[in-house]
């Protein structure tokens, strides 16, 4: 007996435990789901109180004709017919004809009144679209799910950002472009209504179904922004349907598979969750779509999906929020509203509820026939039908149903993919992407001149990331396998930009695997890294130590344009504006983002956004065409830019003409004669800024040299004008050559010996004193007393020797210190082939006077070849972009990357005209437009104040401090495989002009 009382009182206190465990367990959880609910109050507390009724916005006024439409078409109709009008049914333009000859029976037999269309292409849905219209007795509604453009659903369509990444744009004007944009899109292919935008507010990082598809979780945030996308849309005369009401945001159950339960009090469903559509209404939203939730606070009955609760859409959406627009169904066949009845039941049940259109019945025969004997048995009155479907019918005139015209297929995909789309793209993601961290201003960078790794993690592409990255300065991208070797490598960089990429479908997952996470940590550790996120925010809540990250910039997508932008924000040609829409654990709030300096280094746009017409540009590709078609020469490179963004980065033809390869954007070409403008002039200028050398100046106290020569009294501002005298040039290989013309061993060997070092081609060297005697000849040389322009290459031999000597250094090593490494001008050097392989350079002539060969990656100036390569006149090679880089710092009078070279005030003395009384054109080292009398070197319609240089190879830079514009025409013109008697077809048929007219013509005023 004693032994059974121990156990009882075991047994007791055993139960007792576990019945206060789970006591304390639910008041945990309850407190918990508080302390939750607490804090959302907290952050979403804005209280809005409403319009009255009659204070709405309303974009589609009710007029008298759309009345008398409406009764006359409803007067007429059978009950099936008017049954018929609620249902919307799924319609695809990438099935078979089984699928087209069941909607035909659906709309003949059943009048339903509209489709929504999911996957297809947007010229077979139109095609279909007018079939179907064409079959129905009352015009259809058409709609889609395009909530971020009609690529949610049709392939050759454009996509827009997702809202989650509009989310973090601070300036609405943005958003509605984008609905208006949308909006055209949609009209163009005859759909009424966009099911969007998405007004759920995100509170929850892990729920499976919105996401990406919400603008944050911020309940004005979002509530702003749709606003703006819905009145861009819905100005356009297409409907928004705002969806999905009450709220999806703060569930973890996706409605397709299951039905979410929110467990929250009606206040703060009413609070947070309904805001964006009480303020919606009020600015004209024309329509809601009802979400599947299992809300017990607002439905009674268990595990009714807010579809049919009478409650939610009838006493609540219409009675209480006074909502008088169209109320959709979520799709019907989603598991959330599925399981709760079967077809036919269902579709009964929401609308008794108070829905006004069922969304994807699957089986419309039987719906209408239960609904049918529901009007029979008096379950709802004539009333009560009329108001659904006279309201259907009213959205069908205010959309111009009543006037169906068929959608007209010509020319349908450049409508619905309009230019200006990329345009607005660079704008949305200059203003989305959002930098989190910057520890110590990492962000931009600065300096060019310092060793850049990148390495990429995710296993998305990263194309248009890196190469613009590159466009910048040097970057090395390091592959790896073993981060520990990863690391060892990456050792000799300063700086790594850690990229991760991943897909950008809305559906892709975006996580760091576990082993990404450890590898991030691990590089951060040890080196100081940029990180830059192409995927959705939530992707950053994993990483539990941010500390050893310098920065971090959240991209949001892995689009070509979030990467162009991306990259130019690290280097400082934007800034960053975005805000985080969402939070990201303990490390950032919502709202981070830090702002970020602007370098003033050139950045990447389209024609539209800095006011030029992209189809007039367009025209520069026929031209180039022509010169390539014509033999005028094999390969071009052509760089627009204005306003401080390249709108046009193009290279046409190959390196010959037997087109084994073609030119690409960064392979080098021979500036010749600009190398006088980027190489030798911009180190003079910072000479002359420091007050070294004046317009008085006298060369032969610049250079002591000549000090005792005929030119010692050549003033700095003659020899620049090239008005002081000097012969145009000296053909110093000519005496080098043998009887039959060809290099005479006397003067040079075929390979490298102690005494014959200065390479001038592929396997032949001259004779090292001989610089002795090319330096000889030019102080020797006549000084016409004529104060006149004669164009002379010597001018800037002079000047390289004067830097040398002033600075004691050799020019490469000037160019380099003082420009090119700050500028990040990695592709501009002397003897290109010391750094770059043969393939990447273009050749520039077939020599058969001198050094009978093909000249690649050698100078095709020959006395710069017997200088070795380095002269003040030729030797440089560089490609487009480098030599706009040169060209903006020019523009920005002597600013680029944060950096000052030298003064306004010196820019405006070498960029004047300072003879142009005496007929002469000339700046300072600079070209100017031609003069009434000259028909050189520009279109002549460029302003006084533009300036350039151009080369005797085939090209030419230009810039215009006017038009804000910099062209580069880079081209191997001097290569030919036929005979041209001497003529420059080129020059003759005035291509750089004719695109230089073009590029002015472009400008829209």
């Amino acid at each position: 007996m004693k032994l059974n009382i121990q156990k009882f009182k075991k047994s007791c206190f055993a139960k007792g435990a576990i019945l206060l465990t789970l006591f304390m367990f639910m008041t945990n959880c309850a407190s918990f789901r508080s302390k939750k609910e607490n804090l959302a109050l907290e952050e979403n507390k804005e209280v809005y109180i409403r319009k009255n009724k009659s204070e709405r916005t309303d974009f589609f006024k009710v007029t008298d004709a759309e009345t008398r439409w409406v009764d006359s078409i409803y007067n007429k109709m059978t009950l099936d017919e008017k049954i018929g009008q609620l249902f919307m049914i799924s319609a695809y333009s990438n099935k078979d004809s089984l699928h087209k000859k069941e909607i035909d029976k659906l709309i003949q037999d059943y009048k339903v009144g509209g489709l929504v269309f999911f996957q297809g292409g947007p010229i077979r849905q139109a095609q279909l679209t007018n079939h179907f219209q064409s079959k129905a007795k009352v015009p259809l509604f058409i709609a889609i799910d395009a909530e971020w453009g009609l690529s949610m659903r049709l392939d050759s369509t454009y996509r827009y950002p997702w809202n989650m990444t509009l989310g973090a744009i601070q300036d609405l004007k943005l958003i509605e472009k984008v609905g208006r944009a949308m909006g055209k899109e949609n009209k163009r292919m005859g759909i009424q209504f966009n099911f969007a935008p998405v007004i759920d507010i995100n509170t929850n990082p892990n729920n499976p179904i919105i996401g990406n598809r919400s603008f944050g979780e911020s309940k004005i945030n979002v509530t702003n922004k749709a606003i703006a996308l819905m009145s861009g849309e819905q100005k356009e005369g297409v409907f928004c349907t705002g969806k999905h009401f009450p709220g999806h945001g703060d569930t973890s159950t996706d409605s397709h598979k299951l039905l979410p339960t929110l467990n929250f009090s009606e206040s703060r469903i009413d609070l947070v969750e309904m805001y964006p559509f009480k303020k919606m209404f009020d600015e004209g939203l024309v329509s809601v779509m009802v979400a599947h939730l299992n809300i017990p606070s607002m439905e009674k009955v268990p595990n009714t999906p807010t579809t049919a609760s009478y409650n939610l859409v009838t006493n609540i959406l219409k009675n209480k929020l006074e909502f008088d627009g169209l109320i959709f169904t979520d799709g019907l066949p989603m598991k959330g509203a599925a399981n709760f009845k079967p077809s036919g039941d269902l579709e009964l049940a929401c609308f008794l509820a108070g829905n006004d259109i069922l969304l994807c019945s699957e089986n419309v025969p039987l719906s209408i026939e239960k609904i049918r004997n529901a009007y029979n048995q008096n379950q709802f009155t004539e009333e009560r039908l009329a108001y659904s479907v006279k309201k259907i019918l009213r959205y069908k005139f205010k959309s111009g149903l009543n006037t169906f015209k068929p959608i007209d297929t010509k020319n349908l995909l450049q409508d619905i993919n309009p230019i200006e789309n990329d345009a607005l793209q660079y704008e949305l993601y200059e203003n989305a992407v959002t930098v989190l961290q910057n520890k110590n201003e990492i962000l931009p960078l600065k300096d060019l001149n310092q060793k850049i790794a990148y390495v990429k993690l995710g296993d998305a592409g990263n194309s248009e990331f890196v190469s613009t990255l590159k466009k910048y300065t040097a970057v090395t991208e390091i592959p790896f396998k073993n981060i520990d070797s990863l690391n060892i490598v990456l050792k000799a960089y300063k700086t790594v930009i850690v990229g991760f990429h991943k897909s950008d479908k809305a559906w892709a997952k975006h996580d760091f695997t576990k082993l990404e996470l450890e590898n991030l940590q691990k590089i951060a550790k040890k080196n100081k890294v940029i990180l830059d996120v192409f995927a959705k925010p939530y992707t950053l809540l994993p990483l539990k130590k941010i500390k050893n990250i310098e920065g971090i910039v959240l991209s949001y997508q892995n689009c070509d344009i979030s990467q162009i932008v991306s990259a130019e924000l690290i280097f400082g040609a934007i800034q960053s504006k975005g805000k985080l829409p969402v939070s990201i654990g303990k490390h950032f709030e919502i709202n981070s983002g830090l702002t970020t300096q602007k370098l003033d280094r050139l950045g990447f746009s389209t024609p539209k956004n800095v006011d030029m017409n992209p189809m007039i540009l367009s025209k520069i590709d026929s031209i180039a065409k022509k010169a390539i078609d014509g033999k005028m020469a094999p390969g071009i490179q052509i760089l627009v830019a204005r306003k401080g963004k390249v709108i046009m980065q193009k290279s046409y033809g190959y390196h010959t003409y037997e087109k084994n390869q073609a030119v690409s954007n960064t392979d080098l070409f021979d500036l010749a004669s600009i190398s006088k403008m980027v190489g030798t002039l911009p180190n003079v200028m910072q000479e002359f800024d420091k007050n070294k050398i004046n317009l008085e100046t006298r060369l032969g106290d610049m250079y002591p040299p000549l000090a005792n020569s005929n030119k010692k009294d050549i003033k700095f501002i003659d020899l620049l004008t090239h008005t002081a005298g000097l012969v145009a040039w000296i053909p110093f290989y000519q005496a080098t050559l043998d009887k039959d013309n060809k290099p005479s061993a006397k003067y040079y060997s075929k390979k490298p010996l102690s005494n014959f070092n200065i390479k001038v081609a592929d396997s032949l060297y001259l004779r090292n004193d001989y610089r002795d005697t090319i330096m000889e000849r030019i102080v020797k040389s006549k000084v016409s007393s004529k104060k006149e322009f004669v164009y002379s290459d010597l001018t800037f031999i002079l000047l390289k020797e004067y830097l040398e000597y002033a600075k004691g250094k050799k020019l490469p090593e000037i160019a380099n210190e003082n420009f090119f490494n700050k500028l990040g001008m990695n592709y501009t050097l002397y003897n290109p082939l010391q750094k770059f392989e043969k393939k990447n350079i273009v050749p520039t002539e077939i020599d058969s006077y001198f050094r009978q060969q093909v000249i690649q990656g050698h100078v095709h100036d020959m006395g710069a070849a017997m200088m070795g390569g380095i002269a003040g006149h030729a030797g440089l090679f560089s490609n487009a972009m480098d030599v706009a880089k040169m060209m903006q710092m020019y523009l920005q009078k002597g600013s680029y990357g944060g950096e000052i070279y030298f003064s306004d005030q010196t820019f405006d003395t070498f960029n004047k005209c300072h003879y142009c009384d005496k007929g002469i054109r000339r700046g300072l080292g600079f070209d100017k437009p031609q003069l009434e009398h000259e028909g050189y070197p520009t279109c002549d319609c460029v302003s006084k104040q533009s300036f350039g240089h151009t080369g005797f190879t085939g090209n030419i830079a230009w810039a215009d401090p006017e038009t804000e514009i910099v062209y580069v025409f880079l081209s191997n013109r001097t290569y030919s495989d036929v005979p041209t008697g001497g003529v420059n077809f080129l020059a003759k048929e005035r291509i750089r002009e004719g695109i230089q007219k073009i590029i002015q013509d472009a400008i829209i005023k």
